[in-house]
């Protein structure tokens, strides 16, 4: 798999989890137990099994956005991967802290969001730091010498028998 292809895939991955975030519907009520946090609209279990409120779906839809704009580039998609890897990775390991497992009382980062983070960081660094952009961006727009040729055909149009005589082409004007 490409690198633009994974950060395609994690951005429509993020982008429905971001937007079935924001359905009521979807969310489950937080347990007794479970941390407390200050932002509790719409906090709730997604699904039943990742802790969620408003401001984490915002950064989830965010991410969504900012891979499905970065999919369009091999280079882009990288600088994009090594930074959602940052990103999540601090995330997975704020979740295992049991001081900063709600991000300082603003989004629910605990529980079975450690592990979506840690993977979600794991595959971006993977596919981050797997090739250099730079060097796949110059791959994919270096041409092929046959671009460069001039087809013989254009060359007899213009009243030359031989490509080999330069001297008949700077007279011809080509």
């Amino acid at each position: 798999m490409k690198t633009s292809s994974f950060a395609l895939v994690l951005g429509l991955l993020f982008l429905a989890l971001g937007v079935l975030g924001l359905a009521p519907a979807m969310l489950t009520p937080p347990p007794a137990e479970a941390p407390p946090t200050t932002f509790t609209f719409l906090y709730g279990y997604l699904l039943g099994l990742f802790p969620t409120n408003i401001l984490l779906s915002v950064l989830r839809i965010c991410t969504g956005i900012w891979a499905l704009t970065a999919a369009g580039s091999a280079a882009n998609a990288a600088y994009f991967a090594r930074g959602v890897a940052l990103l999540y990775g601090v995330l997975a390991v704020m979740g295992m802290v049991p001081l900063s497992n709600t991000a300082f009382g603003w989004m629910p980062i605990h529980s079975h969001d450690v592990w979506l983070h840690a993977i979600t960081a794991a595959l971006a660094a993977y596919f981050g730091w797997r090739t250099e952009p730079a060097a796949a961006e110059r791959r994919s727009k270096r041409l092929d010498r046959r671009h460069r040729i001039q087809v013989v055909a254009q060359d007899r149009r213009h009243g030359l028998a031989d490509r080999r005589f330069a001297h008949a082409r700077m007279m011809a004007g080509i």
